[in-house]
């Protein structure tokens, strides 16, 4: 790169910083950063509001006691209401993620201890990712702008200020993820806004691969099924009520094929909390089924 265009983004990410940083607000405790999106409103991710209230710091020093407003945790999001001042919104972008090699800024106040803000580029787009559960992750943005710890949270923009994403985790090869600014993005938060809590449905069991279960099936002499193995399951929950045990292979949610994590997703994800799903699994060499009253994902 010439001096002058390492000049240039030095001065895009100067002006980034000083344009949007009573718009970044930090997370007390060291629990990460957020944006403001609408007068007394933080927009956040869900795992950084997990326990207790939230106290959000602005870039003047004030901090402010926050209440969850709503969550959102098939997005991960959560809105907070916090008496805002004169922190103005951040510009929403048009609901088009940025294209393949765009350049984007991300900026972070982790836990309230100061801006920070680094220059990148898309470098997948969009991108489907693996949350921490092994949920699909739909319409992600990857970019190489670093970020320190305490980031997750904050906002990722384009070179005119608008909000592309919130920044969510960092990958083992030093690229950053973000949860994209789709159109369906602005509608939850819309809704959370609004006070709506959207809950994952939850069976309350850890699974395995489909290979591994093959292979583990092959290894002890039974016939090798598709289906997720069940390596866990959780106490008191809706599975073991249903009396899923370790060692069972599901293959079907309500008579279809279950052959992945993300078709058991997909069959979970329109089902509300609180509905009675039919579980088909083989458990040794026979096949059975039960019933099983889905509850609340549970932070």
């Amino acid at each position: 790169m010439t001096v002058e265009t390492l000049t240039g983004i030095g001065d895009a990410v100067a002006g980034a910083a000083e344009r949007l940083s009573p718009s970044v607000v930090g997370l007390g405790r060291g629990r990460g950063s957020g944006v403001v999106i609408a007068q007394n409103h933080v927009l956040t991710l869900a795992p950084m509001v997990r326990r207790g209230e939230p106290t959000v710091v602005f870039s003047d020093g004030r901090r402010e006691s926050a209440e969850i407003t709503g969550l959102d945790r098939e997005f991960g999001i959560a809105v907070l209401a916090a008496p805002t001042g004169d922190a103005p919104p951040i510009t929403k972008s048009d609901a088009e993620l940025p294209g393949l090699g765009a350049p984007v800024i991300a900026l972070a106040d982790p836990g309230g201890r100061g801006l920070r803000a680094t220059a990148g580029w898309t470098t997948s787009v969009p991108r489907t990712a693996r949350g921490p559960r092994g949920r699909r992750l739909e319409s992600a943005v990857e970019h190489t702008a670093p970020l320190p710890h305490g980031s997750a949270g904050g906002p990722l923009v384009d070179l005119s200020d608008r909000l592309v994403g919130i920044n969510a985790l960092r990958t083992g090869e030093g690229l950053v993820l973000a949860v994209g600014a789709t159109t369906e993005f602005w509608d939850r938060v819309d809704a959370a806004m609004r006070g709506e809590v959207r809950e994952r449905p939850r069976l309350g069991v850890a699974v395995m691969h489909p290979k591994a279960a093959r292979r583990m099936r092959r290894a002890v002499g039974l016939d090798e099924r598709s289906g997720l193995l069940v390596r866990d399951v959780e106490p008191e929950s809706p599975a073991d009520a249903a009396g899923l045990r370790r060692g069972d292979l599901i293959y079907a949610i309500d008579g279809t094929d279950v052959d992945g994590l993300d078709a058991l997703y997909e069959q979970l994800g329109d089902i509300a909390p609180g509905q009675t799903i039919t579980v088909g699994y083989v458990r040794g060499a026979e096949e059975a089924s039960t019933e099983a009253t889905l509850a609340g994902e549970q932070e």
